[in-house]
């Protein structure tokens, strides 16, 4: 009999005849003979009575009943057709020579998640306010982005003279409080741009009209906010030394211009591209706000019990994903940690209620799968994970590694969700 306890965790006993875990005792005896010394046999071949003699019947019939524990597990999972998540808990009632082996199995199951059509009125009333929302880059959008990319392709020219707002300058400098040196306020060959207010309130002004190597001493207060407390409102001396001064050169926003950045013939047609490029940057930003919101009006009318082990498992997945971001940048993960004081054990703690949702927000979209029979052509399919192959061609050992079966499940995954949110929009 099939019990049902809390959180999707079902149990049930199994009895195995002795008869039939009783001939798992040669197997465990054999392999314990592996791993001891009988003399007059080789590993593997004493008898036994012998192996008995040496270890106690004891560890054999432990051995002989995870053996049979094993084999009747399974058999009743694939019997009964419970889709298990994880290990089972098993606990033995009873184990002893000539009698039946009495064991409690608990283990999580694929929950069951029911979602009713009132659902449908809150994706409705997003779309309704969604429509209303525009992605079209405004003409001050557009020139702010000409003027991004006009700064990204500065000129800088050494010059003979002063230093003026917006030129960029190159320095030595120290910071003293009470005559010392501060931690952090050495640094040589410093570039900075005047007037950007990089440093506090009142440096750079003490810049403007100094020369290359010219020398100037002054004094300024660090801010009462200053993020570190113990500079923070303190009288501070700076003594600077220019090493470099240079005049920073715009390109002028014209044809040229537009020509120097690609295929473009004049100005118009590169202030067409950035517009067309930022209204598609808004549209797949508002998409994907709006998708958000689907997943959470959804989530919220989902009933399912969630399995421990599933939110587990999610905290380590959103672990790894986590660990191949921070390597991609260049990072490392465990020194990352050391500087927020904190272990995996503690991130994958924080992580649990996000790591439900996402659980929840996947069990939703499979759901609604099969509440509208969404069906993906398996040619489709097949198409996508193409793509993935050859765009993973190149890494060692892709092609040994890959698991075709899993690759294929999830790519249907894919394609059915995207399936669901086409429909979601049409409401």
């Amino acid at each position: 009999m099939i019990k049902k306890l809390p959180k999707s965790v079902v149990e049930f006993e199994i009895t195995v005849a002795w008869a039939d875990w009783a001939k798992y005792l040669d197997q465990a005896a054999a392999e314990v003979s592996e791993e001891i010394k009988i003399p007059g046999f080789r590993p593997g071949k004493a008898p036994r009575n012998l192996i008995e003699q040496k270890v106690g019947a004891g560890v054999l019939l432990n051995n002989a009943a995870e053996k049979a524990v094993q084999k009747s597990y399974i058999d009743f999972i694939v019997k009964e057709k419970l889709d298990v998540i994880g290990n089972p808990e098993v606990e033995i009632k009873e184990i002893e020579a000539d009698k039946d082996l009495v064991y409690v199995a608990r283990v999580a199951v694929v929950p069951i998640a029911k979602l009713d059509e009132s659902y449908k009125k809150e994706i409705k009333k997003i779309n309704a306010e969604f429509a209303g929302k525009s992605t079209q880059a405004s003409e001050e959008d557009v020139t702010k982005e000409l003027e991004h990319l006009a700064n990204s392709r500065v000129k800088l020219v050494t010059v003979a003279r002063a230093i003026a707002d917006n030129d960029s300058a190159e320095i030595d400098f120290t910071v003293l409080v009470d005559g010392v040196p501060i931690e952090g306020g050495t640094s040589k060959k410093h570039s900075l741009i005047i007037g950007k207010g990089v440093f506090i309130p009142g440096f750079e002004e003490n810049l403007i009209g100094m020369k290359e190597g010219e020398e100037k001493e002054f004094e300024l207060s660090f801010p009462k906010e200053y993020h570190k407390k113990d500079l923070a409102g303190k009288l501070a001396t700076f003594k600077v030394k220019v090493n470099l001064v240079q005049e920073r050169q715009t390109p002028e926003l014209n044809d040229d211009f537009a020509k120097s950045l690609g295929n473009f013939e004049k100005l118009a047609d590169l202030k067409k591209n950035l517009q067309d490029g930022m209204e598609k940057e808004n549209a797949d930003k508002l998409k994907e706000e709006k998708r958000t919101q689907y997943l959470e009006k959804i989530v919220e009318k989902l009933e399912v019990e969630l399995p421990a082990v599933m939110v587990k498992e999610e905290t380590k997945k959103m672990l790894l994903e986590f660990e191949q971001q921070t390597q991609s940048m260049g990072m490392n993960v465990d020194q990352y940690l050391a500087h927020l004081k904190k272990e995996k054990k503690d991130l994958e703690k924080d992580w649990e209620p996000q790591a439900e949702k996402r659980v929840k927000s996947s069990l939703a979209l499979s759901e609604i799968v099969k509440l509208e029979e969404i069906k993906v052509d398996a040619a489709e399919i097949e198409t996508e994970m193409n793509k993935t192959v050859q765009y993973y061609k190149n890494v060692k050992d892709f092609d040994k590694n890959i698991d075709m079966e899993r690759l294929y499940s999830y790519t249907k995954g894919v394609l059915e969700n995207e399936e669901v949110f086409k429909m979601l929009e049409k409401i």
